[in-house]
């Protein structure tokens, strides 16, 4: 799951404020969102954000990918699920792409170069991930969002951690955990319950809709500049 949108139980939209989605959250591939939410700025219809997980940089996750144990555990079956949805679509995607080529590729970045950079008009794979790379665009957004990562996720490696730019932003906060793998973050040792990243969405989901001016004024954030 990508994006789960969020309304205000028993309240219209207006009640809360003018945007039809109110709240994205964002799990695994979320770049979108944060890449939305940049590019949007002001205009994004949205008053928050939450990801999890998200990897912040596409060439360092394809490098992280591509070490032998996550490339046998990990990549490995994910490049043939791709290489299985290629393959349902054989007819029409042959029309655009060498189908035999790709299907030759053992990796996700293989397939990328191959394949999707080429069907969304990118010149390269290198292009094609930094446009996708969330991690610099931070500061062209303007609504509160809220980061989840793990220092052991292999789909989003530490070294491509935005430390540096989140601490200069006021709207944005990156929650980082020593352990809790890709979109996972279980707690105790019969982790049966709710787990840490649900906890914390719940939390911040209430901060954003019960404690919105102070949540606006905590992120520096005016009304005039959502109207602009």
């Amino acid at each position: 799951m990508c994006f789960t949108p969020l309304a205000r139980p028993h309240a219209t939209v207006t009640d809360v404020w003018s945007s039809t989605t109110e709240v994205l959250e964002g799990r695994s591939c979320c770049m979108v969102l944060l890449n939305y939410l940049a590019r949007k700025h002001t205009e994004s219809g949205l008053v928050a954000g939450i990801t999890i997980s998200v990897p912040w940089d596409a060439h360092k996750s394809s490098d992280s990918m591509e070490e032998p144990l996550n490339w046998l555990l990990f990549n490995r079956h994910i490049t043939r699920c791709l290489h299985r949805a290629v393959t349902r679509h054989r007819k029409i995607l042959e029309k655009v792409v060498d189908v035999d080529y790709v299907l030759k590729a053992r990796t996700i970045r293989e397939f990328d170069e191959r394949y999707t950079s080429l069907i969304f008009g990118y010149n390269s794979c290198m292009d094609y991930y930094r446009d996708a790379s969330p991690g610099k665009k931070l500061p062209s957004t303007a609504v509160p969002i809220l980061c989840l990562n793990a220092a052991d996720d292999p789909f989003s490696p530490q070294t491509a951690f935005p430390v540096s730019v989140v601490q200069d932003l006021p709207n944005v906060a990156l929650v980082l955990t020593s352990h809790g793998g890709h979109i996972a973050f279980l707690q105790g040792f019969f982790p049966l319950g709710e787990s840490y990243m649900e906890r914390l969405f719940g939390q911040f989901v209430h901060a954003v809709f019960e404690h919105q001016e102070e949540m606006k004024r905590a992120c520096g954030i005016k009304e005039e500049q959502m109207k602009d």
